[in-house]
């Protein structure tokens, strides 16, 4: 069955409104004053999850307009979002469950509860959090396998991996709206006594849902409300968009059904609490944002400046990428050389 609310486990991830800006802002600022102070805000990260910076650089007044600008607070999120997109993307190139995707996108999310995106880069995280599920959820595949399918460095993952541990607290058992969507149907086919030949139209329903709850996650509502109320608000969405049931029968039989589960868990929220918690979250759904291309080329290269790499490191860089090019095709013509 269902839950609605978060057990003790699971409540230190679920913060106020207030709490979970104050988090935000404060690994923001703390990634200011690494800029100002190491003139670089990207950490090197050790295998055993060790940390270390440059060293502290001296400044005067007269390159204060030539300091790199950091990324503010909306940046951020734009940038974690984008990620979490790309997330979904290497789930699906490697034909991944989905309990591992949501696995992978909540560590992510609670990874950048602690930490800002110009500390560390959200590609190499998001990789290591799609390592780490797969772990978790026993469906293990190899860094090397990994970083071999996506062309990157495995060893980049695998330096990463103890320090996601960390931040997750070693808290790596995830609980995901989509095993609540799926309880909840089975327990409403039940309770409402649905019969044979409409099976279907259940089978619809949970299926729109889950598509409400791939928009919920790219929200913050997971930070703030628990699974079963991310699932039930996504199923509520799913009726009223697609009337796979009786809309007005549906909301009689919602309501008898949302007592007896509260009667059943003792909850000391009513009903009228409860659909409150459910219209937040479609709030956070309709107030969502995603990047465009613009903003994204905007926030690149302010993080690039952040990081020390300036517009000139990057023309190097393709200019070394055209002379290989051009040693690889004279190779091709000639045939490789020993020097």
């Amino acid at each position: 069955m269902a839950d609605f609310h978060t057990s003790t486990h699971r409540a230190n991830w679920i913060f106020s409104p207030q709490e979970l800006v104050e988090k935000y802002k404060a690994a923001n600022q703390r990634a200011i004053q690494t800029l100002e102070k190491y003139g670089t805000t990207q950490m090197e990260v050790d295998a055993d999850g060790s940390l270390s910076y440059p060293e502290p650089i001296a400044r005067d007044n007269a390159d204060k307009h030539s300091r790199p600008k950091p990324l503010n607070i909306e940046e951020e999120q734009f940038m974690r979002v984008f990620y979490e997109n790309k997330l979904r993307e290497v789930c699906s190139a490697f034909y991944f469950p989905n309990k591992i995707q949501a696995t992978a996108l909540i560590y992510f999310k609670r990874f950048y509860l602690q930490w800002s995106v110009m500390e560390h880069h959200p590609k190499h995280i998001m990789l290591t959090c799609v390592y780490a599920a797969c772990k978790i959820e026993e469906n293990h595949v190899s860094a090397e396998e990994l970083g071999k399918g996506i062309s990157q460095d495995h060893q980049m993952i695998l330096n990463y991996e103890m320090i996601v541990y960390q931040s997750l607290e070693f808290d790596l058992i995830v609980y995901a709206p989509y095993r609540s969507v799926e309880g909840f149907v089975n327990d409403m086919e039940e309770f409402c006594g649905v019969k044979d030949d409409e099976n279907q139209m259940l089978k619809d329903l949970q299926e729109t849902a889950r598509l409400e709850v791939d928009k919920i996650m790219l929200t913050d509502a997971p930070h703030l409300f628990p699974p079963g109320q991310l699932a039930l608000a996504a199923l509520r969405n799913a009726n009223e968009m697609h009337r796979v049931l009786d809309f007005e029968g549906l909301c009689c039989v919602l309501c008898r059904y949302l007592r007896r589960i509260l009667a059943r868990q003792n909850s000391k929220h009513t009903i009228l609490q409860l659909i409150e918690s459910l219209d937040a979250i479609d709030a956070w759904v309709r107030k969502f944002k995603f990047p465009t291309e613009k903003d994204m080329k905007h926030i690149n290269r302010k993080l690039k400046s952040c990081w020390g790499h300036s517009s000139h490191d990057d023309s190097k860089k393709r200019e070394k990428k055209r002379h290989k090019s051009h040693k690889s095709l004279n190779e091709a013509h000639n045939g490789p050389t020993l020097a």
